[in-house]
């Protein structure tokens, strides 16, 4: 058995201006800090063996929090599980895509990683760490656009909600399949 503990990274600035990060290293704002703290505190008591992150600053200053609070090993950074590439649309905002490419923005081809390129990255990380995960229960920090992908994959469904930051969703895998213990929680930023 497999148990992976994916993690959407904390709050940024840009995520509070409503800016598309993509690959951007953006650092985490304060409120993400403390939001990495509070799922830190939440996992203390669970046995995870290790953690992964994207090699993204924002994921990693996440990962890394978790690890110093939890004790739980790092494992390293890795850059298949980065955020998605948006192209030409990194570093805006809706007004400014908007202002730009009009308000059907969202029907062109402005650059952006399709799923199977993103999917390839994520099968390709799996295949290659496979043996190291199996048997054991693994936090992954990654990002939103690339966490979604994965778990309509995994689940053969797609993720009704938008993944929150700091959101939780624990999977299993025994034998070929896979089954969703946890999906984009975040009780433990109830007293934020």
């Amino acid at each position: 058995m497999m148990t992976l503990g994916l993690i959407r990274h904390g709050t940024t600035e840009w995520n509070l201006a409503g800016r598309m990060q993509g690959q951007m290293d953006t650092d985490l704002a304060a409120v993400g800090i403390r939001q990495a703290e509070l799922l830190a505190e939440r996992l203390k008591d669970e046995i995870w063996d290790g953690i992964m992150s994207s090699d993204l600053i924002r994921a990693r200053q996440t990962a890394q929090t978790i690890a110093s609070i939890t004790g739980t090993p790092m494992w390293g950074v890795d850059v298949r599980l980065r955020e998605r590439h948006f192209g030409q649309l990194e570093g805006t905002t809706l007004e400014d895509r908007v202002a730009r490419w009009g308000e059907s923005w969202r029907e062109l081809d402005l650059g952006m990683e399709n799923d199977e390129a993103l999917m390839a990255r994520w099968f390709s990380f799996l295949t290659e760490h496979e043996p190291k995960l199996n048997g054991k229960r693994v936090l992954l920090v990654s990002h939103g656009g690339y966490i979604a992908p994965v778990l309509e994959h995994l689940m053969g469904k797609p993720v009704d909600s938008h993944l929150s930051n700091t959101s939780l969703t624990v999977m299993t895998r025994d034998l070929s399949a896979w089954t969703c213990q946890l999906l984009n929680c975040t009780a433990h930023l109830a007293g934020i």
